[in-house]
């Protein structure tokens, strides 16, 4: 039983539908195959093929696939919210305005845990046998699972432009023909036709400055209130300078490199919880209409 639409793009409409048998609900995506070149119907199964595979705690769950009426419809898992909503609020919920710097200790020590959760999953996606390209790593593409399955909470999806690629091949010619994605997230090179797993890591560098609300071309991100994150912010401003470096893109670190320096840029939770605020920070996001941060900082923190 449909129930909503939830999104739609060049690759389809996605619907949140409820199950007559099994009464759950689920996000189901329908393509038209209507006027596709076979090419294109290719890319489409691939996609279907990249769900099937990948299943994992770091990407939605696939659960089937069916042709119908000229529509190819998927159904996946549901997940209410994803990254570009949470982000939506968060400056509200952290009670600061969204052009101000963040400069609480809770914010910030949330907003690592969400960006390590990101670089986890596409971690996976790179580490695959065979590795997996996303190639359209936005917020939208991020989801956010309210069951914190595994006490994680970060999935991506839509793997309509994904890719499998033979890591041999490094800056493979065969993308060239297909530019596609995000304009804001797209590595500079893809655009010359090159393009491999550090592409991805551009579009991490740009989901990275919008988690962090740091812009790399001021100097206001390090104007910060409380000492203790200026040290953090400014081994993550380093960080997220690599992951763009242009146009020296292989350079890139990989995402197991950026988290292995996890304890450079984020804040110990010990820290978090031995601030004199943290109860009364707890307690003001449990009543806040969005608990997922709540939910983040209790769970985080234990």
């Amino acid at each position: 039983m449909m129930m909503s639409t939830i999104g739609s793009g060049g690759f389809g409409t996605v619907f949140k539908v409820r199950h007559r048998l099994d009464d759950k609900i689920y996000a189901v995506k329908r393509v038209q195959f209507g006027d596709f070149s076979e090419k294109r119907k290719s890319r489409i199964f691939k996609e279907v093929k990249s769900l099937a595979k990948l299943d994992s705690e770091f990407v939605v769950k696939y659960y089937d696939s069916w042709l119908e009426s000229n529509h190819l419809y998927i159904q996946m898992e549901f997940c209410s919210q994803s990254l570009r909503t949470l982000l939506k609020g968060k400056a509200i919920v952290f009670e600061r305005q969204p052009e101000d710097p963040m400069n609480s200790v809770f914010e910030y020590f949330i907003s690592c845990e969400i960006f390590k959760e990101i670089l986890e999953c596409v971690q996976y996606l790179h580490e695959s046998d065979p590795p997996v390209i996303h190639r359209d790593l936005k917020p939208d593409n991020i989801l956010i699972d309210p069951n914190f399955n595994s006490n994680r909470f970060v999935k991506l999806c839509d793997f309509g432009l994904a890719t499998d690629h033979n890591i041999d091949g490094q800056s493979s010619k065969r993308y060239a023909h297909s530019v596609v994605g995000t304009t804001r997230y797209i590595a500079p090179e893809v655009y010359s036709g090159r393009y491999n797993s550090k592409s991805d890591i551009y579009s991490l560098y740009v989901i990275g400055e919008q988690v962090f609300n740091i812009d790399l071309q001021t100097s206001e991100s390090f104007e910060v209130k409380e000492s203790e994150l200026k040290l953090y912010i400014q081994f993550l401003y380093q960080t997220l300078l690599a992951m763009m470096s242009t146009p020296f893109w292989k350079r890139r670190p990989e995402c197991r490199e950026v988290l292995a320096k996890h304890n450079e840029w984020s804040i110990d939770k010990t820290v978090v919880t031995n601030h004199k605020q943290f109860n009364v920070v707890l307690n003001r996001l449990k009543s806040n209409v969005n608990s997922v941060f709540y939910e983040l900082l209790s769970r985080k923190t234990r």
